[in-house]
C-alpha cells in the first residue's frame, strides 16, 4: 500500500482527474474473458472505497455485466474504473493504476483467472494467484459466462 495519504491522477489528455482521499491500496490483475475484452489484455485496477474518490470530467461508462461497471475519459478513451455494483466489493472502485504516477507507488499483490492468463503472457513476482474456480466460490455474484 501507498504511503501517501492523498493521491491525484488523471487520464491520457489530463480532461479526467481523479483524486484519492486516503493511501492507495494495492493492484489486483484479472484475466477474465470479459476484463480482456474491455482492457485489450490485462485488467488492473487499485481497489478504493467510493466515497475515498472524486472524479471530475467527461466521463462515459458502461454496465457490463450485471453486477459491474466500467468507465473511461469520453475525450480520450482512457480506462478509469471498474465498479462492483452488487456483491462483497459493491461501493468500491477498481482505478486504473496507470491513472497515477508510478502507478501511485502501488505493488501488485493479487491475480485473478490466473488459469485463464493467455499463454503468450504472464505476471511475474510473488503475489496471490487465484483460479477461476476460487474467485467465483468467494464471489457467488459473479459469472463469466455473461460475455462467452
Amino acid at each position: 500500500m501507498s504511503a501517501e495519504k492523498k493521491s491525484k491522477g488523471r487520464c491520457l489528455c489530463g480532461a479526467v482527474c481523479v483524486t484519492v482521499d486516503a493511501p492507495l491500496g494495492d493492484i489486483s490483475a484479472c484475466h477474465c474473458e470479459m476484463c480482456r475484452r474491455w482492457s485489450g489484455s490485462i485488467q488492473m485496477g487499485i481497489e478504493m472505497p467510493q466515497d475515498a474518490v472524486t472524479i471530475t470530467g467527461p466521463v462515459k461508462s458502461f454496465q457490463s455485466s450485471e453486477f459491474a461497471e466500467r468507465g473511461w475519459c469520453e475525450t480520450c478513451g482512457s480506462a478509469l474504473w471498474l465498479r462492483d455494483t452488487q456483491g462483497q466489493n459493491a461501493g468500491y472502485y477498481e482505478l486504473a493504476p496507470g491513472l497515477f504516477e508510478n502507478a501511485g507507488g502501488a505493488s501488485l499483490i493479487r491475480e485473478v483467472y490466473a488459469d485463464c492468463c493467455p499463454t503468450g503472457y504472464a505476471l511475474a513476482g510473488d503475489h496471490q494467484r487465484v483460479s477461476r474456480a476460487a474467485y467465483e466460490a468467494e464471489n457467488l455474484h459473479v459469472s463469466e459466462g455473461v460475455v462467452e
